[in-house]
């Protein structure tokens, strides 16, 4: 009898642990909030924008650093920033656009630092010593023919005796340049007050022609400049006019005929006239100059284009 109520209370026993687990079980599965499983597979994921994950993105100090970027009226992301320009760039294509008329400032590499070129791709024509009555008029009339403006280097003196050549020259649209009162070719080396007089004296008989002319240029006898003539006439409101092309047009050696003189004229110019020249020649008593301009002009006019200074 006690064997079997042993037994009995063991079973019992049993059954309230077992009881206890199923309970403790139950209350776990309860508390939990579990997804119903289904035999339907889950709808994949769309993937990540790009931009949103890339690193260079998030590494841009230009991104981090505009005020744009965090703007709540910035452009859309999907909208790509315009680029920024680039300053060094943006001056090249200033200089490219503009390179093709403008070459820079003028070449200064004449005696005494003058001027050489026209700093542009314009050809300057300039004519020395006069005016003259015979030919200057004649050289004014081709000009005008051919529509071509060109540089007057006048002498005191001639302007003194022909106010109205001078007149003349500047009517056309021409421009005026100081070539000294009576062509000294040892002006430079005279005291800087006796240069100034020299030079003034030439203005002021170019100005009792035309009142208020602008004179930009001087030009020293010879090409004769030094630092002093340069000084002064800069002083006076005149820039150093040199030349790159000289075809010795006044320089007719002994035996050389009128024709061989004219062709020389011509081939020397043809030969050397680049971009920007500076040429060199005189309407003062030189018959071989004003014959080879007729054929010198139309040339020039074909192949460059010609300015006044």
């Amino acid at each position: 009898m006690r064997l079997s109520h042993t037994r009995k209370a063991v079973t019992l026993s049993t059954l309230l642990i077992m009881t206890a687990l199923l309970g403790q079980a139950a209350a776990a599965q309860t508390t939990s909030s579990p997804v119903p499983v289904t035999s339907t597979p889950a709808t994949p994921t769309a993937p990540y924008s790009e931009a949103a994950t890339s690193p260079e993105v998030a590494a841009d100090p230009e991104a981090e650093t505009d005020p744009a970027a965090t703007s709540p009226e910035a452009a859309p992301a999907s909208k790509p920033a315009a680029a920024k320009p680039n300053p060094a760039k943006s001056s090249d294509r200033t200089e490219s656009t503009t390179g093709g008329k403008h070459h820079g400032r003028p070449r200064i590499n004449g005696p005494a630092r003058s001027i050489t070129t026209t700093g542009t791709e314009g050809v300057a024509l300039t004519f020395d010593d006069g005016p003259d009555p015979t030919y200057t008029p004649q050289l004014l009339e081709m000009l005008a023919k051919e529509r071509v403006k060109a540089t007057f280097c006048v002498v005191g003196t001639n302007a003194k005796k022909h106010p109205e050549l001078i007149r003349e020259i500047v009517k056309a649209g021409h421009s005026l340049c100081n070539h000294s009162w009576n062509h000294d070719l040892k002006l430079g080396k005279k005291p800087p007050k006796k240069i100034k007089a020299d030079l003034e004296r030439t203005n002021a008989a170019i100005r009792a022609a035309v009142p208020n002319a602008k004179i930009s240029f001087m030009r020293a006898p010879g090409g004769n400049f030094t630092p002093n003539l340069v000084k002064v006439s800069g002083k006076l409101g005149m820039a150093p006019l040199y030349w790159q092309v000289d075809p010795r047009d006044w320089d007719q050696p002994k035996g050389e005929s009128h024709a061989d003189h004219r062709k020389k004229i011509v081939k020397i110019v043809q030969k050397r006239t680049r971009k920007g020249s500076v040429i060199l020649s005189h309407d003062n008593a030189q018959p071989d100059t004003i014959e080879a301009y007729k054929t010198l002009l139309p040339w020039l006019r074909r192949h460059f284009t010609l300015v006044a200074l």
